[in-house]
């Protein structure tokens, strides 16, 4: 069964993202930070985290292809997260003002570059599914379009492990972020099972829906 590998490197956080806050970058602090920070993560994405894997590959038809996946703790940066390598970090320095994140939006925020990177691994199973629904919605932003599929999963995965508040603080969060917050609205308009039967449908040679 896939897991998950969390890891600190210091020479990742040094080189590439503390150049980007101001904070100096100061070892035994950092190591610190991280360490006591990730005992809590781990504690709390062990408790879900064969349920999830497995859920994901449940709703989508899509399998997870490495059997562990790195996942990085950053102390702080201005660079937001990313799925590949899997990167998130704790703070986030954003102009003038450092966001903290708590334990909850950690974990969300874990989730959703998790379904990037299950797109990732299946790239050939996916096909030209993105160029699909880049056409079909030719008149929504790219960050929005390529959103729909990942949000309409991330939300089942709320609604069965999390709740409906923390879905709704997650797209309060979202609203922030013009492209996501449209990215949720067609989700919610569409019905995000309509939109994963599309996704099936599509890579398995069914007739696609109309734009």
């Amino acid at each position: 069964m896939v897991k998950i590998d969390f890891k600190w490197s210091w020479i990742y956080e040094s080189v590439v993202h503390n150049p980007t806050v101001k904070e100096e970058f100061d070892y035994e602090k950092y190591e610190k930070f991280v360490s006591s920070f990730s005992r809590k993560i781990k504690h709390i994405w062990k408790e879900k985290e064969k349920e999830i894997f497995s859920y994901c590959e449940e709703i989508t038809g899509l399998k997870w292809k490495k059997k562990e996946i790195p996942a990085y703790f950053i102390k702080i940066s201005s660079l937001a997260p990313i799925s590949d390598p899997l990167t998130i970090p704790i703070q986030l320095e954003m102009k003038d003002e450092i966001i903290s994140l708590s334990q909850d939006r950690f974990i969300d925020m874990l989730i959703h570059e998790l379904i990037h990177n299950l797109f990732i691994q299946n790239e050939k199973e996916m096909g030209d599914y993105f160029d699909f629904i880049l056409k079909k919605y030719e008149n929504e932003e790219f960050d929005t379009s390529i959103h729909l599929l990942l949000h309409a999963i991330h939300k089942k995965i709320f609604l069965k492990y999390f709740g409906k508040e923390r879905l709704e603080n997650e797209i309060e969060m979202n609203s922030y972020y013009p492209a996501y917050k449209r990215s949720w609205e067609i989700v919610n308009e569409v019905g995000e099972d309509k939109i994963i039967k599309e996704f099936k449908d599509y890579i398995k040679g069914f007739p696609k829906e109309k734009a």
